[in-house]
This record gives C-alpha cells, structure tokens and sequence, in this order.
C-alpha cells in the first residue's frame, strides 16, 4: 500500500455551489481498429483487448490539432447548457496546440467568448478532475458566474506509431461540461474533491523533450525523446492504489459509504485498471462506468466522454450519485462526487463526429 501524501481536500461551501448545466462529448470522425494496428505492430486485436480492453480508438486527421477537437465539444456543450456565454474557458490538456501561448484563449476566441478569461490546466490523464475543481473554485469564489471546462488530448501526435506498448492504448477526443453558479444542494452540485501529486514519480508517464530541462541541456534532443513515454507496470499499480485511495479520501470527506455511490467513473486508463479500482472499493461493476472499449485512453478527456456516453445511453439518471477518479503523470491525482442534474438530451459521441441530437 502507498502512502498518501498530503493534498487538497475541497468541501463545497454552504450556499453557492458549481452546478453541471451542459454537458458534450465529441471525436474525431477517424476510427482505428486493433486490426489496422496489427498491420504496423507485432500484436494482435486478441492480444489487445485481453490486456486493455480496447477494441478500437480514434485520431484526428492530419493538420487537426487539439484546439480544434476542443472548440467542437465546448459548442455543443454550451448548445446543451443553452449559454451563449460564460466568463471563462479552462482547457485541460496534456497535447497543447503550442507550448506558448496556452491553447483556451485560442478555444474562446473561436467559440465567440472574447472577453472571457482563460487559462489551460496541465495534470496529464487527472486533468478534467483537477480542472473541474478549478472551474468550481471560481463560481464559489464569485470570481465567475459560469465556466466552460473542456478536456481535449490528441495523444497520436506524440505517441511513436511504432510503440508496442503505447500505441495501442491511446486515441484523440474532447469532452466538456458548463458550470453555473447556484446552490449546493441541487441536482448537478460539484461537491467533494481530493486531489494530490507526487513529483518523485515524473519519470514514469513523461515526453523528455521540448521543455525547458531539454532545451537547456547541450545538444539536440534524442527522436525517441519527443515521444510519450510511459512505465506500465509501475503505472498500473500507482492507479489503482491512488485512485482507489482518492475515491474513498472524497466519499469520507462528504460522510458518504461506497454503496451510496451509484455510478463510479474513472479515468478510462485500461480496462482492467477500471475494473481492479471497483474491485479495490467493492463496488459492483454494473456501477462502473467505461467506455474505453471503444475510445481507448483519452487523457483529459475521458472523463467527460465517459459521463456523455453514459448519458446519452441513460446509464446516468438525475438525482444519482456519481464519484470521478483520476490518475495520470506528475504523478497526479484527483476525485469528486456530485449528485448527477437533469439535461436535455445529450448526442452520443460517436454519431456523426459528435454533431448535437435534435
């Protein structure tokens, strides 16, 4: 068992809360099946679904970056919010369009929301978690009366193609919710977080190169250096124990038992990672929500393409509780539990390259 370091644990304040309004999911129209993979790689559609679940993934097209994937979410979820406006944009991504300038005052210029503030989160795969604490910190700080988080990640431009062991697991995505202010015990209330960090591990999930510690080392940076890079085994046991011990730090902090939570949705890491973490907490895995089977691992945003799947599905029904956990590189991570609202119908992300129901 790992310790737990010391982190944040976030209570929501009495009265005004982030309430979840809108809410979207949305991918890139190219799907990548195991069995394309298997043309380039020494593996097999066999040999990756029983060791990740994973049966099929998608990329952005070339010249496609991650902006691109997050104005398309960020628009259907303030279509789904029936906002116009918000007073700002937090993207969480781990593939930045640029290393400068941050990549969400690109996002909100493009979505019309010139004005608003906006700022990007880095927390690799427990990005949206850490962003949605942030987007809440500011409503009940009554810094904004709404926000707009979107996580987005185009892994397949910095995952090596001919990685074995990497290439299998990753796929582009951007999912995103809209935060209002209101109150803490209505449907849709962000409630409890934990969050926390230890950098001793940063060599575990990690791309070397293209920051400052690379650039200020004499000569030029190694190929294989430019690409994600990431320690499966010591990752694997990492994630179940931090998000299984985040889960169970933030159902304590809102005086909550395990079989209260109605749906746990995890980080879509692997699916067996999924699985051992709901083992780990005892929770029936019809209460586990995944859609890894066919998105892959999304990074920052999995998550929100996990709650848009499942409601578009009606796996989620208002007035459930749902408790997010998180891991990724830093090492990082993070949960939160919120009671789910009632929205109008959310277009499953798959159709038509995420394009809104009617």
């Amino acid at each position: 068992m790992l310790d737990q370091p010391f982190g944040i644990s976030m209570r929501p304040p009495a009265e005004r809360a982030a309430v979840l309004c809108g809410l979207a999911g949305w991918l890139p129209p190219r799907v990548v099946t195991n069995d394309e993979l298997s043309q380039r790689l020494d593996t097999t559609d066999a040999w990756i679904r029983t060791r990740t679940g994973i049966g099929r993934r998608r990329f952005a097209d070339p010249g496609q970056a991650t902006s691109d994937l997050a104005v398309e979410a960020g628009r259907l979820a303030l279509a789904s919010a029936g906002q116009e406006h918000v007073d700002a944009v937090i993207v969480t991504t781990t593939t930045p369009d640029r290393s400068c300038p941050a990549t969400a005052p690109l996002v909100a210029s493009r979505l019309g929301l010139a004005g608003a503030a906006a700022f990007d989160v880095g927390a690799v795969c427990t990005g949206f978690v850490y962003g949605l604490a942030a987007a809440a910190s500011l409503i009940t700080a009554q810094v904004a009366d709404s926000v707009l988080l979107i996580g987005a990640d185009t892994y397949s431009t910095i995952v090596d193609p001919h990685d074995r062991t990497n290439a299998i697991i990753f796929g582009d995505g951007a999912g995103a919710v809209v935060l209002r202010a209101g109150h803490a015990d209505e449907r849709g209330a962000v409630g409890h977080f934990d969050l926390g960090s230890d950098g001793t591990g940063e060599e575990l999930i990690m791309v070397a190169a293209g920051g400052s510690r690379q650039r200020s080392t004499p000569g030029p940076a190694e190929p294989q250096d430019r690409h994600f890079t990431m320690r499966g085994k010591e990752v694997y046991r990492h994630a179940v124990t931090r998000m299984a011990a985040s889960a169970r730090a933030t159902l304590t902090l809102a005086d909550r038992k395990v079989d209260e939570v109605d749906h746990l949705v995890p980080h879509q890491a692997n699916l067996r990672i999924l699985r051992t973490v709901a083992d780990d907490l005892g929770l029936p895995a019809e209460r586990l929500v995944t859609n890894v089977e066919s998105v892959g691992n999304t990074g920052a945003a999995s998550i929100p393409l996990a709650l848009a799947d499942a409601a578009a599905e009606h796996t989620i029904r208002p007035g459930e509780r749902v408790l997010l956990t998180a891991f990724g590189g830093g090492l990082t991570w993070g949960s939160c539990l919120l009671t789910w609202p009632t929205l109008p119908p959310i277009a499953h992300p798959h159709d038509s390259g995420g394009t809104q129901a009617p």
